[in-house]
């Protein structure tokens, strides 16, 4: 089935995809589209201003990903040096020290032969007295190794794939955190933004025990206290239940046993209560087809966001429609 969406994905954009596979050796999938340049500039965008002759080691055993990472770090402003081993980039990193220049950052891969990236930065560690900036990329469920990478030393951690909007919002809060100042063209509206999550409450309403988990963590991260419901009836008895304005949010996930998430909403914005009628209920769910955006907003929900949740994303949606909610004017 993913195959055929993905067919069908490649054709819409006028491409064609093809399959060369050998038994026991393996498959190779090509897919070739004409893309136009984009005019979008994230940089100027996002607002933030990193500084001035930045300097990146990027390393991942993979060369594909590396070129792509130093293409998306040249798109920004950062010059970067990328290396397919660990071992290499150490020895760079470490001249680079001795040199008394060090390297301003180091992106690099968790999973690598020989030597992970959290090795690899306490290794850093040793000799760079924590002036490099560590951001490490890794497909795996991170929170799992969440006390590793606190005590190894590492920064910051992105969830692959990485884009370029999130690379470059990430740099700019691992300065920000590192040297205590503010890498934005308007600091003081980007610390307002920041906070306006703090001491909010948020029904989370998601069957799945491991997804609760990491919502609730990823909110933990922003001073934003949560309460779980386990499916759909739960999340409409617990509403009910507390006194209005109880809750700043609710993430409601669709798909959800006894009660689904469209359902749900639609209980709650029936309920007869003036806050019932204006909480932000955002949607959580892999399906992220049109069909699937129009059925959440017609049951009653305000956002839509796909699966696995982008954390930026998360934040930014939660801050606007609280925001908007309590301020309509």
């Amino acid at each position: 089935l993913g195959m055929a969406i993905t067919k069908n994905f490649v054709e819409m954009m006028n491409g064609t995809i093809e399959v060369a596979s050998k038994k026991g050796e393996g498959s190779t999938f090509t897919v070739t589209v004409k893309l136009k340049t984009t005019d979008r500039n994230y940089k100027a965008e996002s607002g933030v201003q990193l500084p001035d002759n930045m300097r990146a080691v990027v390393v991942d055993d993979d060369e594909v990903i590396s070129e792509y990472m130093q293409i998306m770090l040249d798109g920004i402003g950062v010059s970067s040096d990328t290396f397919t081993t660990p071992q290499d980039a150490l020895d760079a990193l470490r001249k680079a020290c001795d040199a008394g220049e060090p390297y301003d950052l180091l992106i690099t891969d968790y999973k690598m032969p020989s030597m992970n990236g959290l090795e690899l930065t306490n290794s850093l560690r040793s000799f760079d007295s924590s002036k490099t900036a560590v951001i490490m990329l890794t497909g795996y469920n991170w929170d799992i190794i969440d006390d590793e990478v606190k005590s190894s030393g590492v920064d910051y951690v992105i969830s692959k794939p990485v884009f370029s909007d999130v690379l470059l919002h990430s740099i700019g809060t691992v300065l920000e955190n590192k040297h205590g100042k503010k890498y934005s063209a308007e600091a003081q509206d980007e610390e307002e933004k920041e906070n306006s999550l703090s001491d909010r409450r948020v029904l989370m309403a998601e069957d799945v025990d491991a997804n609760a988990e990491i919502l609730a963590d990823l909110l933990d991260l922003e001073d934003v206290s949560s309460e779980r419901a386990e499916n759909g009836e739960i999340a409409v008895n617990m509403f009910s239940s507390k006194p209005a304005g109880y809750y700043d949010a609710i993430l409601m996930d669709v798909r959800m046993p006894v009660m689904d998430g469209l359902t749900a909403t639609e209980n709650i914005r029936a309920l007869d209560r003036e806050d019932a009628k204006t909480i932000p209920i955002i949607a959580m769910t892999a399906n992220v087809f049109d069909e699937d955006v129009e059925r959440s907003k017609k049951a009653g929900m305000n956002a839509h966001l796909s699966k696995p949740v982008e954390p930026e994303k998360l934040y930014e949606t939660m801050a606007r429609l609280i925001k908007e909610n309590r301020n309509p004017d």
